[in-house]
């Protein structure tokens, strides 16, 4: 199973939002932050907005920032909500299943499974289980620095 990229886009802005909690930042800062289009995070922000998990704020000093804790924000349910179906399958598609194997399959009830599967281990997390931890001082650590491949050279943006 893969993510679309618009729950990827989402799941770093919780990310982002959740190591900031202390200031109001911007869709730029987490456009450049993770080298990405600031239209398709302004479309995320506005559905996070919508279903209340970030408040933004309008304006010359606005911004965004969770509406709700980390650790009330369930890592499976956002992964539901932005995921637009499961389909694993063409025989998931009722409409356009053209799989002469239907019938009698048992693959369908087997990908069913296990896409119930991933989205139980999901249910599991929180966004508050995705933060990392500073271990030394036991806070989050807000000073994330992106990792960007040259050449295939790793290299600390600074």
């Amino acid at each position: 199973m893969r993510l679309t990229d618009y729950t990827d886009y989402t799941l770093r802005t919780l990310m982002y939002l959740g190591y900031n909690r202390d200031r109001l930042v911007t869709i730029q800062d987490i456009a450049d932050l993770h080298s990405i289009s600031k239209n398709h995070l302004t479309k995320v922000v506005h559905q996070l907005g919508l279903s209340d998990m970030v408040e933004t704020v309008r304006g010359r000093n606005g911004g965004l920032k969770l509406n709700k804790e980390p650790a009330d924000i369930n890592i499976g349910e956002v992964v539901r909500n932005t995921e637009t179906d499961f389909y694993m399958a063409e025989c998931f598609d009722r409409e356009n299943n053209s799989c002469v194997y239907s019938p009698s399959c048992t693959l369908k009830g087997v990908l069913n499974s296990a896409t119930s599967a991933y989205l139980a281990v999901l249910d599991g997390f929180t966004l508050e289980d995705l933060l990392v931890k500073d271990a030394k001082r036991g806070n989050r650590n807000a000073a994330l620095r992106p990792i960007h491949l040259h050449a295939g050279v790793r290299e600390k943006k600074r």
